[in-house]
């Protein structure tokens, strides 16, 4: 179980914070208005009501503590400008931002963000990757050549084992879990021996170029 520091309750931060603590997470959620916090205080676990902006506010939530902290505010672009050098001065392990625009991310990259989140943006590209990879129910991007994918077993893999549809050799995958079609259980590392099921859902790693491979197959 993590912990982590949402700054920002707009529908970005929001839905980043009620779905950490949806999956066991700390959630420390902190911003200047109470009517922002209101409707989600029973879905994290703990609010703040305080400008991020100050640095004594900043410095009294321990930032260094949280395995990350995502920057959410992105409307007034020197807000997150702001808070993102004070938790960098401050020593956060992790800082993930919200930006508007390209320009937005670079100042953001340039200033020690880890990782810049284009919600509408990544949005629309995976959409656009659901629709081209029909057999794909979601996709998470690692880097611009890598992600990882949750798709539906084919049908050509459907009575063979991992080992022996040779996913890792003929199409440079690796399956890291798989929900059962039968049961609803979830095998996280699967064996190379365990045979794939109708209804199974593999998540799966690979290069972009080779899930695009795996996406056409029936």
């Amino acid at each position: 179980m993590g912990s982590y520091l949402v700054i920002g309750m707009g529908r970005f931060g929001s839905a980043v914070a009620t779905e950490l603590y949806r999956r066991k997470h700390d959630v420390l959620i902190i911003d200047e208005q109470e009517e922002n916090v209101s409707e989600i205080v029973d879905q994290v676990t703990d609010v703040i009501i305080g400008d991020a902006r100050d640095e004594a506010v900043l410095r009294s939530l321990d930032v260094d503590s949280f395995d990350a902290v995502i920057v959410a505010m992105a409307s007034v672009i020197e807000d997150s400008v702001l808070t993102t050098i004070m938790l960098k001065e401050m020593g956060a392990k992790l800082i993930i931002c919200k930006a508007n625009n390209e320009w937005h991310a670079k100042i953001l990259t340039q200033l020690g963000a880890d990782r810049i989140i284009h919600p509408e943006s990544d949005m629309g590209r995976r959409v656009a990757q659901s629709l081209a990879r029909q057999n794909i129910i979601d996709h998470l991007d690692i880097s611009p050549e890598y992600g990882i994918v949750e798709m539906v077993a084919p049908k050509a893999w459907i009575g063979k084992s991992i080992v022996k549809n040779d996913l890792r050799r003929k199409y440079g995958i690796t399956v890291v879990a798989i929900r059962s079609g039968i049961s609803g259980m979830v095998d996280f590392s699967p064996s190379a021996d365990r045979e794939l099921h109708e209804g199974d859902i593999l998540t799966i790693i690979g290069s972009e170029r080779d899930l695009d491979k795996v996406s056409a197959i029936r």
